[in-house]
């Protein structure tokens, strides 16, 4: 009998640092594929990425994004936001700085991608980045969140621009974006790491649908 329980509780234990093991493993495996992420984030976002622009239905030949208004060189370069984004589905708001700015920059805020038009050029195309994933800078981090027809806000200048979500999809890291849009529509892009995934980036294309002052 005193065998027999010895056996019982050596096997109840063996059971119970099984599962300690598991649990154990399985945090540390969590832990390191956030690291993963968030480092394969990083290379995304080190400001040497090109956006390719391509019209919604492309040809054989890849038509150029028309260039973002000249910017006056005497226009002084504001180290404040210059306009904020609102996303009210995943409360989110952020600000955005000039695109010249030293604060334009992933690690500190979302990005106004280089070359972006801003929201009040008609037909044009303003593209924000942003990271996902863990920590206080991954301020997109919930867009995974976003369907078909949600909207969003852009606050610049006076102004609210409310845009609509009318495409969604994903594109391997290669350290280039393809953005298919209609050029008739002026629009916001939105760019970030596809959610559990750090290989691939998700992009939304939201089209423009009112202006309100």
């Amino acid at each position: 009998m005193k065998k027999r329980e010895r056996t019982t509780t050596a096997f109840i234990g063996a059971i119970f640092t099984i599962m300690g093991l598991f649990f154990l493993s399985y945090n540390y495996v969590q832990a390191k594929r956030m690291v993963a992420h968030d480092y394969m984030a990083s290379l995304f976002y080190n400001g040497e990425e090109v956006i390719e622009k391509v019209e919604e239905k492309p040809k054989a030949e890849v038509k150029e994004e028309p260039k973002a208004e000249q910017i006056k060189k005497e226009e002084p370069v504001s180290n404040e936001y210059i306009g904020y984004l609102n996303i009210p589905k995943i409360n989110l708001v952020k600000g955005f700085m000039d695109q010249r700015s030293s604060k334009n920059d992933v690690e500190q805020n979302i990005l106004v991608v280089a070359g972006s038009d801003y929201p009040d050029v008609k037909k044009g195309n303003f593209i924000l980045a942003g990271h996902s994933g863990t920590g206080w800078k991954a301020f997109f981090n919930d867009l995974y969140k976003l369907e078909m027809k949600d909207t969003a806000f852009i606050e610049y200048k006076g102004k609210k621009y409310i845009y609509t979500i009318t495409n969604i999809y994903t594109q391997p890291k290669i350290g280039k974006v393809s953005i298919y849009r209609n050029y008739d529509k002026t629009t916001l892009t939105l760019i970030t790491c596809t959610n559990n995934d750090s290989t691939t980036q998700t992009i939304y294309i939201l089209e423009l649908t009112s202006i309100e002052e």
